[in-house]
């Protein structure tokens, strides 16, 4: 069953109220090659709603992310959630966020309800078309770094953290990309992550008002963050 605090984001495409979230608005160029791919967003906590919180978001709400090995060649130390490529053998994007979040993470995908598929989101460096694939966690089971070759650390990030306006604020990178950005739990998520993520938030009913006009030098968040020295 459904809880009721995840019905809005199961039900609702992510949207860009303020006008700050390219990633959503991200498609592939009409009869451009493309290389399919899903990722699992997958949410955790009580099934019960909490009455005294923003859209019934209860105390203890996550969301399941994955930090990249600082050694891989592409999107090294990023926070991303659970995916990868399609195999021929996956039944549609929901076979393939499952088996790469299995795969990834250790996860039992048994205990995994999935919700909804959004839509497809282009990633231009890539050239992967890639399906979120929004689910609950119905009986949570153990995760951690299969391959630390691969990730160098798996994680449920509380909700509430992520939605708590000082861990909110945009990045821009000297190559003109700006968008949403959290900084929770010693990680900064960006990009495409952060952007599905601010984009359920929009219609999600938890959100809380924060400072969309905060915007920050990508390469010094991360140069603070790996420092320990944060600028406010």
């Amino acid at each position: 069953m459904m809880p009721d605090w995840l019905r809005s984001v199961a039900t609702s495409e992510p949207a860009d109220p303020n006008s700050v979230n390219p990633i959503l608005h991200r498609r592939a160029p009409d009869g451009s090659a493309v290389r399919k791919a899903a990722v699992l967003v997958l949410f955790g906590g009580s099934p019960e709603a909490d009455p005294l919180a923003h859209g019934g978001l209860p105390p203890d709400a996550d969301v399941l992310l994955t930090q990249r090995a600082a050694t891989l060649r592409q999107h090294s130390g990023q926070v991303a959630f659970p995916g990868g490529a399609a195999d021929p053998g996956d039944e549609g994007p929901v076979g393939t966020a499952l088996r790469e979040a299995q795969e990834e993470t250790g996860l039992d995908p048994s205990g995994v309800r999935t919700l909804a598929t959004l839509p497809d989101l282009f990633i231009p460096p890539s050239g992967f078309e890639v399906t979120p694939v929004v689910a609950y966690w119905e009986t949570p089971s153990h995760v951690g770094v299969v391959d630390p070759a691969e990730a160098a650390r798996v994680a449920r990030v509380s909700l509430h953290d992520l939605l708590d306006p000082d861990n909110r604020f945009q990045v821009r990178n000297r190559l003109g990309y700006r968008g949403p950005a959290f900084r929770v739990d010693g990680m900064l998520v960006w990009g495409f992550t952060a952007g599905v993520l601010a984009g359920l938030f929009s219609v999600s009913g938890w959100e809380i008002e924060w400072d969309h006009r905060d915007i920050r030098d990508l390469d010094v968040v991360l140069a603070e963050m790996e420092s320990g020295v944060i600028e406010s």
